[in-house]
């Protein structure tokens, strides 16, 4: 199957040539198409991959993460399945078989994930589970103050054996194998999220289209994570919290919907509390350097 590879890049570094090179070498599906998007950097990022394969999109500006995947595969000319990529991610060799293999197999899955693992070999829970209401709230109050709750451990699937393939409710964004027909059924990305479960939500479309999503460990990748926030980390704070309104908004349902104000005030302390923790974080460490 021949197939593409759409990478969204702002102000990525070395992190972009790295996963450019890492697609390149990985010929197990064959060679792929590379499409790098890019949203307004201003490092030498663009400059580290000049001298290979991939084609690159300049987008009028930093346009999001929904958005420029769009722009990306528009602009794959391969008619085969197209991978969504972070720039801060490496390709395993053998991945992209992997995937291809599933969609390839099982030709009701829409859109398929590898194994996810941090720089030092941790895993990164890629494939989730969609929270009931408890279960979000204990995971927004909690969550970035006690990581290892149960109720964010249950959303995480972090209970589940990451060796083992199963279907999952969603996948992270950071890297998916799209199936061209299913990614057309329901429209594509939504651009109205700017980043943040716009992953989440293309998911629960998928599936409610009659696709399935799956978790594939025969291929993995390594996730830096979180490169291109850098530059911007408390607007990535605000970001997050818009998308997981956004997200509510449009997929709760009936009764549901009557706690949509609530979620809205939780969700704005929690994006001022975690503001202020970075300010505070900042400062500490601009002190260290200092001393």
């Amino acid at each position: 199957m021949q197939w593409s590879a759409v990478i969204i890049n702002f102000n990525a570094g070395a992190h972009l040539a790295a996963c450019v090179a890492s697609l390149e070498a990985d010929t197990s599906a064959g060679v792929p198409e590379i499409v790098v998007v890019d949203n307004g950097s201003t490092d030498d990022s663009l400059a580290s991959i000049a001298a290979t394969s991939a084609h690159i999109v300049m987008s009028p500006g930093n346009i999001g993460y929904a958005r420029a995947a769009n722009l990306g595969i528009a602009a794959a000319r391969s008619p085969g399945p197209v991978a969504v990529l972070n720039p801060d991610i490496v390709v395993a060799s053998g991945t992209a078989s992997a995937m291809l293999r599933v969609l390839d197999d099982e030709p009701r899955v829409g859109v398929v994930a590898p194994r996810m693992t941090d720089a030092s070999g941790a895993d990164y829970p890629s494939a989730r589970e969609i929270p009931g209401p408890f279960t979000s709230l204990a995971h927004i109050v909690l969550g970035p103050f006690w990581r290892t709750n149960p109720w964010s451990r249950r959303y995480r699937q972090e209970h589940l054996d990451p060796n083992l393939a199963r279907d999952a409710d969603w996948l992270s964004g950071a890297a998916l194998w799209l199936r061209r027909s299913a990614l057309d059924e329901v429209g594509g990305w939504d651009e109205r999220y700017f980043m943040f479960l716009e992953d989440v939500d293309l998911c629960v479309r998928l599936r409610a289209a009659g696709w399935r999503a799956r978790y594939e460990p025969g291929g993995s990748v390594v996730h830096a994570e979180g490169v291109s926030r850098r530059s911007r980390p408390y607007a990535s704070i605000v970001d997050h919290h818009r998308g997981a309104f956004r997200y509510a908004s449009a997929h709760w349902r009936g009764i549901r919907r009557l706690g949509l104000p609530v979620l809205a005030a939780v969700l704005s302390v929690r994006a001022a509390v975690l503001c202020g923790v970075a300010v505070l974080a900042s400062r500490r460490t601009r002190a260290l350097t200092v001393r």
